[in-house]
């Protein structure tokens, strides 16, 4: 059954919804931004992919497929789905659950440092020269200075100017997939072979 891409990009918005909700319903401890992180890189790009793919391929089955009409069958239902659940989610996290806010922020600038200490802890290891230890103990100070109490607080990443910069990212993963889509399922005409009189 062949969906216009607008309702298919409802449902999509629908599915992200409950994802979201999910993760905010049972992971929203200790590892909540690790789990959002990881649902956000490997959950919702397959979601939205094998929408995107569904959406071109039950349409191609009964048409002939113009690389306009597969290109825009995968982007309109990643765009009115991303957009709608992007818009979404950001009104609920800065004005219904502040404090789900206030944790992914806590935990994104702990995972910040937690990465710098490591980073840190392992080029301890290696080096052996004085000249190189000293350097990377005032490149430690100087990263450590991005975590002091002033310099996190009222720190934000879950602002609009924000969100709209993750938007913009996953628009480009959009345009991608929907290029490649668009170039897979497009018909290819057959010319007629010219026959040549003699």
């Amino acid at each position: 059954m062949t969906k216009s891409p607008s309702i298919l990009g409802i449902i999509l918005f629908i599915a992200t919804m409950i994802v979201f909700f999910v993760v905010y319903s049972f992971f929203s401890g200790i590892n909540y931004f690790d789990i959002s992180l990881k649902t956000n890189a490997f959950v919702l790009p397959i979601l939205y992919a094998l929408t995107a793919f569904w959406s071109v391929k039950s349409y191609w089955n009964d048409h002939k497929v113009s690389f306009r009409e597969a290109f825009k069958r995968a982007f309109v239902p990643m765009f009115i789905g991303g957009i709608l659940s992007v818009f979404s989610i950001y009104v609920f996290l800065n004005f219904v659950d502040t404090d789900a806010k206030k944790l992914l922020n806590y935990q994104y600038v702990t995972r910040q440092k937690s990465e710098l200490d490591k980073e840190y802890i392992s080029a301890k290891k290696i080096l052996k020269h004085q000249k190189d230890i000293d350097e990377l103990e005032e490149k430690y100070k100087e990263g450590l200075q991005r975590f002091n109490p002033a310099a996190i607080k009222g720190k934000d990443m879950l602002t609009a100017s924000h969100f709209s910069g993750y938007f913009a990212a996953i628009l480009i993963f959009y345009v991608v997939l929907s290029v490649f889509f668009g170039a897979f399922f497009r018909t290819k005409t057959i010319q007629p072979e010219e026959t040549t009189q003699e």
